[in-house]
């Protein structure tokens, strides 16, 4: 029984607004792939919702689901493109739903893709609740729907990106017994911290346009908004949209990248380390996750792994390192590398300590670094590297921070790669960007509480449960999670520290990316470094 009720809303715009239409069941041959269109599926408490059905014409098929809430009909009726994402959608079939695997790759090699809308969403039945507990339920009766049909084997797996990721971290905790194998490629696994309030500050631009995504239906839809405003602390609302990851048994291939600071990255990895799956592989890349997602030498690597759990068959997956990852030059440059474990086993934590500008391997005399905030003005910190130096996983970041005005500050960190002639070397970000950060990082001081139990030296997790407020004078400790990264630095190349009172990377509206446009900042605010109170990065350093 949940602490709390959820709140609904009527639908923002009826289906057949974005190319739904209403179900009338449908079955056809589309190039030996048989199509049932709009099957009705009934849940465990009488709720019908609709799917469809793509299998071989004959033989048995290994169910592949890919649960989420943007329709299953195909993307060219949906018109969802991928912007500026560098998606080849010309070779994907028109029957391939948004961030879902595409038919006409996996039905040939004996597999049925299952494609379904979710309770309340679109012209299926109940009404809408989003990552909860009730969806993981619902998601589970599907996974044994499609595991007892006449056509299946019996073995169910999972896929896809964003939302079909986070969806397969909440229904695998549940252990349904027809499910054999997960492919979470890139979602996050605890809402509150990664995508509605990163540090503690609102997120004001994707959170907030995700309802108006989600939000084709003929019934309601959990409102999604009112509860935001409303619910500011990591409450048991809140609580019930993380994944409980350490409930997951299934084997499981997670895809993560360095590029989703602000929504994937962090939730993806973190994934992958607190499952409990005795056999779990980790692929970490620097790239646009949709066009990796869809590529097919990433095709390929997804079918070694279902092949192997659920056709039985012998693939290359016997023969791959538990955990791959790239090591980023710049934008599309890197190298893959191996490793046996994440965190990457043999990482040394090395702090550089904040001084005059610098980042420095020894602490510095005492001072006080000023900027206002409100002004635009932000702080940097350099370190040059005499050697080539990988630093792969997380930084942390901690400050002595005092204010001037008002009671709290707001802190936004941007980690950069800037080369042997000092300029910014750029980087994927966020899906659609091609001149972004190595990491992020953000902290509202009155959020600096820390789950003691949950943080580790190079991870400090906050409680998010109460606000400790600031006076204008007071020096306050605070420890500021960086959400992890890969990348290399040459001799002479250097690592830069940005320290600002807002967002560091700004893109014109209307494009989608995480933005935080309500401050708290008042005035001027210092960071203190040296002497006593030792500001500090720690960062990873993986022998190369």
């Amino acid at each position: 029984m949940n602490e709390f009720e959820y709140r609904f809303r009527p639908p923002l715009s009826a289906p057949e607004e974005r190319g739904g239409t209403p179900p009338a069941y449908e079955m056809k041959v589309i190039d030996g792939v048989i199509l049932e269109k709009d099957v009705p599926v009934k849940l465990r408490d009488g709720v019908t919702i609709y799917v469809d059905v793509f299998r071989p014409e004959t033989g048995n098929a290994a169910p592949l689901i890919g649960w989420g809430p943007y329709g299953k009909h195909g993307h060219t009726r949906y018109a969802v493109s991928f912007p500026k994402a560098d998606v080849d959608q010309s070779r994907m079939s028109g029957y391939t739903a948004f961030e879902a695997p595409d038919p006409f790759d996996w039905v040939p090699h004996g597999y049925a893709i299952i494609n379904p809308n979710p309770r309340g969403t679109w012209y299926s039945a109940g009404r809408a609740t989003f990552l909860s507990p009730e969806e993981a339920a619902d998601f589970a009766d599907l996974i044994e729907w499609a595991g007892t049909r006449s056509w299946s084997n019996g073995n169910v797996g999972l896929t896809g990106v964003s939302y079909l990721t986070s969806a397969q971290w909440r229904v695998a905790e549940l252990n349904p017994p027809h499910l054999k194998a997960i492919n979470p490629w890139e979602g996050w696994s605890d809402t509150y911290r990664e995508v509605v309030r990163h540090g503690g500050i609102p997120e004001t631009s994707f959170w907030n346009y995700l309802p108006g995504r989600w939000g084709h239906s003929v019934t309601e839809l959990e409102d999604l908004r009112l509860e935001t405003r409303e619910r500011p602390f990591l409450d048991a609302y809140w609580d019930s949209k993380r994944a409980r990851l350490e409930k997951i048994e299934v084997p499981a291939f997670v895809c993560a990248s360095w590029t989703d600071q602000g929504l994937h990255t962090r939730g993806t990895l973190e994934g992958f380390r607190k499952i409990s799956s005795r056999q779990k592989w980790l692929y970490v890349h620097g790239r646009k996750k949709w066009a990796h997602y869809y590529a097919p030498r990433c095709v390929e690597m997804q079918r070694a792994f279902f092949d192997h759990f659920l056709l039985g068959k012998e693939t290359e997956l016997s023969r791959w390192p538990k955990v791959r990852y790239e090591v980023r030059d710049a934008f599309g440059q890197g190298t893959e590398k191996s490793a046996d474990e994440w965190p990457i086993n043999g990482t040394r934590y090395t702090p550089l300590y904040l001084g005059d500008g610098t980042l420095a391997s020894a602490p510095t005399s005492a001072a006080a670094r000023r900027y206002d905030p409100t002004k635009g003005e932000a702080l940097q910190f350099d370190h040059r590297f005499a050697e080539a130096t990988e630093l792969v996983g997380h930084m942390a970041l901690k400050l002595w921070v005092s204010i001037e005005a008002g009671d709290d500050m707001d802190i936004f960190i941007a980690v950069q790669k800037l080369d042997r002639e000092r300029n910014i070397v750029p980087f994927a970000y966020y899906a659609q960007f091609e001149n972004g950060p190595v990491a992020l990082g953000w902290l509202r001081a009155s959020h600096r509480e820390l789950d003691e139990a949950a943080s580790l030296p190079f991870l400090p997790v906050h409680k998010h449960q109460r606000e400790l407020k600031l006076k204008p004078g007071e020096v306050v400790p605070v420890e500021i999670e960086i959400w992890p990264s890969g990348t290399r630095f040459e001799a002479g190349d250097s690592l830069r520290l940005v320290i600002k009172g807002s967002d560091i990377y700004d893109y014109p509206k209307p494009s989608v990316y995480a933005r935080h446009e309500h401050l708290r900042n008042a005035g001027p605010q210092s960071i203190h470094v040296g002497g006593a109170r030792e500001s500090r990065l720690l960062v990873p350093v993986v022998a190369p």
